[in-house]
């Protein structure tokens, strides 16, 4: 029996007539009609329940990516049989990164490249210029069926589907890349290789918001979901998960672009700090990415306004959480903000959410304000609450070692942070007054 919906092409959301607007994400005008064979379900069922002390446990098998970064994202390897995603902005980096993890599981592994978007002629332009000459087959093909088909002939232990948005199945309707087609394509690829115990890598699009593009139902049936994430424009990428089944959430890798692929970053803080000496404007700070501490320039910019609403402009830091500092400043320090056109970025395209960054980005804007410059081997920590106190963070020794590792020589911390064995001067500040004293020497 067949049954006629509509579905809105931006989020997934289903209704029985067509909507000019959608209820659940206002987008316009993106309702598309779906046929759909309304098939009924057996009633029998395919596996009796059992109790949960009786299920014998699983040691996961993890095969090396070839990327130590990338194996550190994924919670140790790729686990056979699992199905992952990887998002990105086109030209980020995410089809050269397969082909190289391809080539490295290629003499032990039989593997599939399966490409919707280039040629097979491509593919191997792109394998030259890596100088990649592993045994990796590619199949130039967008029908399900014939994907479906060429996997059971083949047999592979690693796929690779480039992209998802273009797959589509010629017993549903819809255009490739819709919510309907998307939807039906993830589920049939998850059946047919959870039944077969391939590990498979989906590579999909991001919408102009930086979502993956397609339903969310895709995010939930993967047991991964990567985001590739970077400036075109600049040599370093950052891969990072937002769900993992079998490992840790949060985990960041770090790689930088070259004319011979990507090269992972083994220590990731370096390109993230000058070496130069004091500068105006400019504070170093120690954030989380995971379980792992990175030391990130931050910098700002105070400009005399010759407007009546003075502007306000940051790059890779909350803009509400700046606001917040900003008014916390002007009350605690009696400093003219209104006079200022203020300006903050995180070097290296990096961003930051975390609240331990408070500090260090008051003290950028502190410095920026005066004109006087923070001083060289100097590293500062602490949440900012209302009141111009500093509050403490978590992994506050992590943070500290880092700092030591990188030859800083001071860090300051809150007050409440205990139980620090470190090798570099460590100073507890009480509030944002008494920090910008004691840097600035007012």
């Amino acid at each position: 029996m067949l049954k006629k919906r509509f579905v809105c092409q931006n989020c997934g959301y289903e209704s029985i007539r067509w909507l000019g607007r959608c209820p659940s994400c206002n987008a316009w005008s993106s309702f598309v009609e779906e046929v759909v064979s309304e098939k009924r379900s057996g009633t029998e069922p395919t596996s009796p329940p059992i109790e949960l002390d009786r299920i014998e446990p699983v040691k996961l098998k993890r095969t090396e990516t070839g990327f130590g970064e990338l194996d550190r994202v994924l919670g140790g390897g790729l686990v056979g049989g699992s199905l992952i995603l990887l998002g990105g902005d086109p030209g980020i980096g995410k089809s050269t990164l397969m082909l190289q993890v391809a080539a490295h599981l290629a003499p032990d592994q039989k593997v599939l490249y399966v490409t919707g978007e280039e040629s097979a002629e491509q593919i191997r332009m792109r394998a030259d210029r890596l100088n990649i000459r592993a045994k990796i087959t590619v199949l130039a093909e967008t029908n399900l069926d014939q994907i479906a088909t060429w996997i059971e002939r083949t047999g592979p232990e690693f796929l690779i589907i480039d992209s998802i948005q273009t797959i589509f199945d010629p017993d549903f309707s819809g255009a490739p890349g819709s919510v309907g087609q998307v939807r039906e394509c993830g589920n049939r690829i998850m059946r047919l290789t959870k039944a077969a115990g391939i590990i498979t890598v989906l590579i999909g699009h991001v919408t102009k918001v930086g979502a993956i593009a397609g339903p969310k139902t895709l995010e939930h049936i993967v047991d991964t979901v990567l985001y590739f994430e970077g400036d075109r424009n600049q040599r370093y990428r950052i891969i990072r998960a937002f769900k993992n089944r079998f490992g840790p959430t949060n985990e960041v890798g770090v790689f930088e672009m070259t004319d011979a692929g990507l090269v992972e970053v083994d220590n990731p803080s370096s390109i993230f700090l000058m070496e130069d000496g004091d500068r105006i404007g400019s504070s170093v700070i120690a954030t989380m990415e995971g379980t792992r501490s990175l030391l990130v320039e931050v910098q700002s910019l105070a400009n005399p306004t010759y407007f009546n609403y003075p502007q306000r402009q940051t790059s890779g830091i909350d803009y509400r959480r700046f606001i917040l500092l900003l008014a916390v400043i002007e009350q605690k320090l009696s400093l003219p903000i209104r006079q200022y056109d203020i300006f903050v970025n995180v070097v290296g395209g990096i961003r930051i959410d975390e609240p331990a960054a408070d500090f260090g980005i008051a003290t950028a804007i502190i410095s920026a304000i005066k004109s006087r410059p923070v001083p060289k081997g100097l590293v500062v920590i602490g949440e900012i609450g209302l009141g111009g106190e500093l509050r403490p963070v978590p992994n506050i020794e992590t943070r500290v070692k880092e700092a030591e590792k990188l030859g800083f020589k001071q860090c300051l911390i809150p007050p409440g942070s205990k139980g620090l064995h470190s090798g570099i001067e460590v100073i507890r500040i009480r509030d944002v007054r008494d920090g910008a004293k004691l840097i600035f020497g007012e």
